[in-house]
C-alpha cells in the first residue's frame, strides 16, 4: 500500500515537472520552428487534447500570425464544451484582425451552451469595436449584464472603448460612469474616444479629472491628449503635457514623439518640432510622414522635398509621405521632380489608391502637363467624383472649355456628378458668359437635386449675374430657404455689375437687417455702389462698419475707400484713410493720383506719383493711365508728355491703346488739335473708336468744327459698340446742322440693337436720394422747379448769360432749344436741392454723362447768383462751382 502510494506520488511529481516544462518550452519559444518541435512533443506524449496545453498552443500560435494553425489545434480538441478552449480561439483570431470570425465563433460556443466568462467578453467586444457592429455589440452588452459581469473592470473598459469607437460618447461615458472601479485603461479608453471623435474639450477636461484622481498618466494617454491640444491649438496645455513627457521619461516613447511633434506643426512652432524630431532616439515612417506633411503643410515645399530625400535614404516611404510630396511638387511646379516622385512609386511597386492619382492629376496639371494628368486619368480603374472633378478641373484651368464639357456628358452617364462639378460647370458659362449652357446646367442641378446647395444657389446667382441676366440671378437668390454671406456678397456684387446700384443699395440694407455680419468681401461689392451713387452718408457708415469689424488694416479695404471718398465728393476723407494706411501697394497708390485727377489737382497727382517711385513701388500700366489722366484734367501737357515716355524709358512698359487715348485726350483737351492728329498718325497701334472720340470730343468743345467732322467720319468706320462715340457723332453733325447725316446715325443705332444711355442726375437731401432725366415732368415739385429755373434765367440774362444752342441736338426751333437746355437733368437736381435745403448749404449733384457746355456755364452762373458752392460729378470728373467759377478750369 505504502509503495503504491509512493510510486503515485512520485508520478504526479513527474507529470508536474513535464507539465512545468512544457509551459516554460511553449511561453519562451521565440521561433515557429521552435513551436513545431514543442507541439509534436505535445503530440507525442498525448496531450494535444489537454485543455491546459491545447489553449496554450492556440494563443502561441495567434502570437506568431498564424490563426490557422490556431485553428487546427480548436479542430483537434473540438467539439469542447470548455470555456478557456473557446476563449483562446476567440482571442486569437480578434489578436489577428479576424473579427467576423472570431464574432462566429462565440456564436457557435452560445449555441452549444458553453457559458461564457469574464475572459471571454473582452476579445468578443473589441471584435465589435473593430467591425462598427453596433447593433452586435449591444447584443454581447447585454449578455455581460444578463452574466451579471458588468462590474468586471476588464469588461467594463473594454465596453467605454467599443461606444467611444462606434462614435457613441453618451454611451461610453455612461458606462465609464457606472463602472465601481476605474483604473489608467478606463481613463484612456474614454479620453481616446473623445479625441478620435473630434471633441478635444472634453479630452482635456478628462484628463485633467484624472490627474485630479491621482492617475499617472502612460503613453496612451498622452498620445490621445496630444491631438486634442493640436486641434484647439492650445499651446499653454500642450507646453504643459510636454514638460510632463520629460518629467516621466515618455520621450522615448516613438508614439508619443510623434504626437509632439505633430502637435508642434498644428501650432505653427517648426523650430520645436524639428527639434523633437532632431532629439527622437528611434524614427519610424510615421515620424517622416509627420515631418514632411508638416513642412508641406506650412508651405515649405522646397524642404518637404528635401526631406523626402533624406528619408528614402533610410526608410521606405509609404504612399502618405508620397502624396504630401507630389502636392509639393505641384505647388511648386516641379515638373521633374514630379515625374521622378511618380517613377519611384512605379519602381517601388506601390499600389496607387484613388486618392493618389487623384493627387497625380492635381500635380501634372499645376505643372502645366496636361497629357500627363490625362494619362494617370484614362489609366485607373476606380474613378470617384474627386477623380472625374480634378480632371474637370485641369482643364479649366487651361482654358479647354470644349474637354470639359465632353468629359461633363461622360460623367452624367456614370452617374458621378456632385455638387463641385456643378460649381466647376456653372464657373465655364460664367467665363464664357454662355447663358443657354448655364441654363442647362440648372436644368440638371435641380434634376439631380443640388437646387438646396448654399453653394451651387451662390454660383448660380453669380453666372446669371455675369450672363447679364439680373432678373434670373435675383429669381434664384429669393427661392433660396437660407443666405450665407457669400451669397450676400454675391448678389451685391451682381448688382453692382448690372448697374442695378438703387437694387444693390436695397439689398445692402436688407442684408443688414437680417443682422448678417459682413466681411471683407461684403465692403469690397458695396462701395463701388456708394461710389456710383456717390453715398456718402452710407459709405461713411460702412467705414463704421470696416472699424469695428477690424477690416481697417486689410488694403483691398483701404483702396476701396479711396476710391469710394473720391467718387463721393470727398477728397480730404480719401487723403485722410491714404495718410492712415500703413502698407500701400500700387493700387493704393494709384487710387490716390486717380482721386487727384478726378478733383483737377494734377500737381497733387505728380507729387504723389513721385513719392510712390521714391518708396519703392512700381508704377504699373494702370498708375500711368491715372496720372497722364490727371495731367490732362490738369493742362500739365509738357508733364503729361513725359509721363508717358517714362513708360518705356524708366519702367519697359509698352503703352496700349487705352494710353494713347490718354495722350490725345491730354493734347486735345489744351486745344493742342493738330498735335493730337499727328500723334494719332505716328502712332504704332491702329486708332480704335476710343482714339478717336477724345479728339472728336475735344473739337467738338474748341469747336473746331472742319477736323471734327473728319474724324466723325472715322469713328463711323471703327464699328464699334459703345454707342457713346456715335452719339458724339451725331452731336457734331447736329451742330453743323446736317440733320441727315444725325438721322442716318441714329437709324444706324437702332439698326445695330444698341442704345443710347439716357441723361440722368441725382441729389441726396436727408437720406433720400431723387433721381432725374432730361426733360422730366413728373417728379415732386416740378412746378416749384420749373419756376425757379425761370426766375434764375432771367437773373442770369441780366448779368449776360446767352444760351449756347449748338448743345441742342434736335432740329427744333430756337425757342424750343431753350426750354429743352433748360430741361437738361443737372439743372432740374440743382433747382430741387435749391428749394429743399437751406441757403448757404452746398449741394451735391451727380451726373451719368459729360456735363455739357451751356450747363457748365450755367452751373457757374447759379453758384454767383444763389451764393451756393455747388459740387458736381460728371462722367469724367468732379466740378466745383464756387462764386461764378469752376475747379476745373473749363479742362473737361
Amino acid at each position: 500500500m505504502k509503495t503504491t502510494t509512493k510510486f503515485s506520488t512520485l508520478h504526479e511529481a513527474k507529470n508536474q515537472f513535464l507539465y512545468s516544462s512544457l509551459s516554460k518550452s511553449l511561453s519562451s519559444a521565440s521561433t515557429t520552428k521552435q513551436l513545431h518541435r514543442i507541439h509534436s512533443i505535445i503530440i507525442t506524449l498525448g496531450l494535444e487534447k489537454s485543455s491546459f496545453f491545447s489553449g496554450k498552443l492556440i494563443s502561441k500560435y495567434a502570437q506568431f500570425k498564424d490563426p490557422k494553425s490556431s485553428f487546427s489545434v480548436f479542430h483537434q480538441v473540438s467539439p469542447t464544451a470548455n470555456v478557456y478552449q473557446w476563449n483562446s480561439i476567440i482571442r486569437a483570431l480578434t489578436h489577428n484582425g479576424l473579427f467576423t470570425k472570431a464574432l462566429g465563433f462565440y456564436g457557435k460556443m452560445r449555441k452549444l451552451d458553453v457559458l461564457p466568462d469574464k475572459c471571454t467578453f473582452p476579445s468578443v467586444i473589441n471584435s465589435c469595436a473593430a467591425l462598427v457592429d453596433i447593433e452586435m455589440g449591444q447584443v454581447v452588452h447585454e449578455n455581460v449584464l444578463k452574466m451579471g459581469l458588468g462590474s468586471d473592470l476588464y469588461i467594463g473598459n473594454a465596453l467605454v472603448d467599443m461606444y467611444a469607437r462606434f462614435g457613441c460618447m453618451d454611451e461610453a461615458l455612461k458606462m465609464f460612469d457606472g463602472m465601481p472601479e476605474r483604473d489608467v485603461v478606463s481613463w484612456n479608453s474614454l479620453i481616446s474616444g473623445y479625441s478620435a471623435n473630434g471633441y478635444w474639450v472634453e479630452a482635456l477636461e478628462f484628463y485633467n479629472m484624472s490627474r485630479m484622481e491621482g492617475i499617472m498618466p502612460d503613453s496612451f494617454t498622452v498620445s490621445s491628449v496630444l491631438p486634442a491640444c493640436g486641434g484647439l491649438v492650445n499651446v499653454k496645455e500642450g507646453e504643459l503635457l510636454h514638460c510632463l513627457v520629460e518629467k516621466i521619461g515618455l520621450h522615448g516613447d516613438v508614439v508619443v514623439s510623434n504626437g509632439l511633434l505633430s502637435m508642434y506643426f498644428k501650432f505653427n512652432r517648426l523650430v520645436e518640432a524639428r527639434r523633437i524630431f532632431d532629439e527622437m532616439v528611434i524614427r519610424d515612417t510615421v515620424s517622416w510622414n509627420t515631418l514632411i506633411c508638416g513642412y508641406s503643410q506650412m508651405e515649405l515645399f522646397k524642404e518637404s522635398i528635401e526631406l523626402f530625400l533624406l528619408m528614402v535614404k533610410r526608410f521606405k516611404p509609404d504612399l502618405l509621405t508620397i502624396t504630401s510630396v507630389l502636392r509639393a511638387c505641384g505647388h511648386l511646379r516641379d515638373l521633374e521632380f514630379g515625374k521622378f516622385v511618380h517613377e519611384y512609386m512605379k519602381k517601388g511597386g506601390f499600389q496607387s489608391d484613388v486618392t493618389a492619382d487623384n493627387i497625380l492629376i492635381d500635380m501634372y496639371a499645376k505643372c502645366d502637363d496636361l497629357l500627363a494628368s490625362r494619362e494617370v486619368f484614362d489609366r485607373m480603374m476606380c474613378k470617384d467624383s474627386v477623380s472625374w472633378n480634378s480632371m474637370i478641373n485641369c482643364y479649366i484651368q487651361h482654358l479647354n472649355y470644349d474637354e470639359v464639357l465632353k468629359l461633363a456628358m461622360i460623367m452624367k452617364v456614370d452617374m458621378k456628378v456632385d455638387s463641385v462639378t456643378c460649381v466647376m460647370l456653372l464657373s465655364v458659362s460664367t467665363q464664357l458668359a454662355d447663358k443657354e449652357l448655364g441654363k442647362e446646367i440648372h436644368c440638371d442641378i435641380i434634376k439631380l437635386g443640388f437646387d438646396s446647395d448654399v453653394i451651387v444657389n451662390n454660383s448660380m446667382v453669380d453666372m446669371y449675374a455675369k450672363c447679364g441676366l439680373i432678373n434670373d440671378s435675383l429669381k434664384v437668390f429669393e427661392n433660396m430657404k437660407t443666405h450665407d454671406r457669400v451669397t450676400w456678397n454675391t448678389i451685391v456684387a451682381a448688382c453692382a455689375q448690372s448697374g442695378d446700384f438703387t437694387l444693390g443699395l436695397r439689398m445692402i440694407n436688407q442684408m443688414r437687417t437680417e443682422g448678417v455680419m459682413p466681411d471683407a468681401a461684403t465692403v469690397l461689392g458695396i462701395l463701388p455702389v456708394c461710389s456710383f451713387f456717390a453715398s456718402k452718408r452710407q459709405g461713411k457708415e460702412i467705414h463704421g462698419c470696416i472699424f469695428r469689424f477690424g477690416f481697417e488694416t486689410d488694403v483691398p479695404t483701404g483702396n476701396a475707400l479711396i476710391e469710394m471718398y473720391s467718387k463721393c465728393g470727398s477728397l480730404k476723407n480719401s487723403n485722410q484713410v491714404f495718410d492712415r494706411m500703413k502698407v500701400r501697394d500700387v493700387v493704393t497708390w494709384t487710387a490716390m493720383i486717380s482721386a487727384y485727377g478726378m478733383y483737377g489737382e494734377g500737381g497733387k497727382a505728380l507729387r504723389a506719383f513721385e513719392d510712390m517711385k521714391a518708396t519703392g513701388v512700381v508704377p504699373d500700366h494702370v498708375t500711368f493711365v491715372a496720372i497722364i489722366y490727371a495731367c490732362s484734367h490738369s493742362g500739365l501737357v509738357e508733364e503729361g508728355l513725359a509721363c508717358f515716355d517714362q513708360m518705356q524709358k524708366d519702367y519697359n512698359l509698352e503703352p496700349r491703346i487705352e494710353h494713347y487715348a490718354c495722350v490725345v485726350d491730354l493734347l486735345s483737351r489744351s486745344g493742342l488739335i493738330t498735335k493730337a492728329e499727328d500723334f494719332i498718325n505716328s502712332m504704332p497701334l491702329k486708332p480704335d473708336a476710343s482714339i478717336w472720340g477724345s479728339l472728336l470730343s475735344a473739337c467738338r468743345s474748341s469747336g473746331n468744327i472742319l477736323v471734327a467732322e473728319r474724324v466723325a467720319e472715322r469713328i463711323l468706320e471703327q464699328k464699334s459698340n459703345d454707342t457713346g462715340y456715335y452719339v458724339l457723332a451725331s452731336n457734331v453733325y447736329a451742330i453743323l446742322g446736317k440733320w441727315d447725316q444725325v438721322r442716318m446715325i441714329r437709324k444706324s443705332i437702332r439698326a445695330r440693337g444698341l442704345k443710347k444711355d439716357p441723361g440722368c442726375s441725382w441729389i441726396e437731401i436727408k437720406r433720400t436720394l431723387y433721381v432725374f432725366g432730361t426733360g422730366d415732368k413728373f417728379f415732386e415739385q416740378f412746378e416749384e422747379v420749373n419756376k425757379l429755373l425761370g426766375i434764375i434765367s432771367g437773373l442770369m440774362a441780366k448779368e449776360g448769360y446767352v444760351a449756347d444752342l449748338r448743345y441742342v441736338l434736335h432740329d427744333v426751333e430756337e425757342d424750343e432749344k431753350r426750354d429743352m437746355l433748360c430741361g437738361h437733368s443737372e439743372r432740374l437736381a440743382i433747382a430741387f436741392g435749391l428749394l429743399n435745403t437751406e441757403p448757404g448749404t452746398p449741394l451735391q449733384i451727380m451726373k451719368n454723362l459729360r456735363v455739357c457746355g451751356d450747363c457748365h456755364t450755367v452751373t457757374k452762373y447759379i453758384s454767383m447768383i444763389m451764393q451756393r458752392e455747388i459740387l458736381v460729378r460728371d462722367a469724367n470728373r468732379f466740378h466745383l462751382f464756387k462764386d461764378g467759377t469752376c475747379s476745373c478750369g473749363d479742362h473737361w
